[in-house]
């Protein structure tokens, strides 16, 4: 077995460099990389073609560099999971719940789908129930596009293929080219307004928790049946204003922005 100078493996050092690189330029071809390394272009491209097989790292089609795949990102959302994100979020998902007096939820991106890791239930008899573990898609939820918005746009050509995308009601968006251009508005708002899109008759208004690095691990969302937000005019800016805010102590609690 090979080991490295500090008494690691050598191939399994070497490996972990590759991710680390890809994370930092985030697309790289073979001899980019190892440059960058000081490795053989041989032996960069069997460990690439390695962590390729095992879905850690991922080709892209058109110019046939790599990047970073989604099972890291997999990983790194159990982790979060289990270091505490649910119980870190609490009081302000409670807080949030109070202010709105509507259903709350927390959630995280798992691939192509956005699946609810907490919830505080709406008190009011007419409501929609979205249990915790439920997986929904990326791109026609408030929660999902928050999370879509944070990742290039290539990365989400990846995701999402060309469309068009599966059609869940009337307001559901599936032309790539009109969801593109809703990701930029929500990265220029810092939130999502999902109008019916997923379901009929919900409004869900999102936005993204960051951790300390920057990096959004996870969104936070009211969803709230569209006859009451739309009867208050005053409570749509009220609910973004809310929303934002719980978000954004969220992340400070991270260590976001220290």
């Amino acid at each position: 077995m090979e080991e490295s100078k500090s008494g690691g493996v050598q191939s399994v050092v070497r490996a972990l460099a590759v991710i680390e690189i890809l994370d930092i330029h985030g697309e790289l071809g073979i001899n980019e990389m190892s440059s960058l390394l000081s490795l053989e272009p041989s032996t960069v491209h069997r460990l690439v073609s390695t962590l390729r097989a095992q879905k850690y790292v991922l080709q892209n089609p058109g110019n046939r560099k790599y990047q970073n795949g989604f099972r890291i990102f997999e990983i790194g959302s159990n982790v979060v999971r289990r270091l505490g994100i649910r119980r870190q979020a609490y009081p302000f998902m409670t807080d949030l719940a109070a202010r709105t007096k509507e259903a709350v939820n927390l959630a995280v991106r798992d691939g192509d789908r956005v699946v609810y890791i907490d919830k505080i239930e709406s008190q009011a008899t007419i409501k929609v129930d979205l249990p915790v573990g439920k997986a929904m898609p990326l791109y026609c939820t408030g929660l999902g596009k928050v999370l879509l918005a944070a990742l290039p746009e290539q990365e989400v050509r990846c995701l999402l293929g060309e469309g068009p995308f599966e059609r869940f009601t009337e307001k559901t968006v599936t032309d790539p080219g009109v969801l593109r251009l809703q990701l930029d508005r929500i990265r220029s708002l810092g939130f999502c307004v999902d109008n019916e899109e997923y379901v009929s008759g919900l409004i869900c208004i999102a936005a993204a928790v960051r951790g300390r690095n920057g990096e959004v691990i996870a969104a936070l969302s009211v969803a709230v049946p569209k006859y009451r937000y739309d009867d208050d005019p005053e409570k749509k800016d009220l609910f973004r204003e809310f929303v934002v805010s719980a978000a954004l102590g969220l992340s400070e609690s991270l260590g976001y922005g220290s």
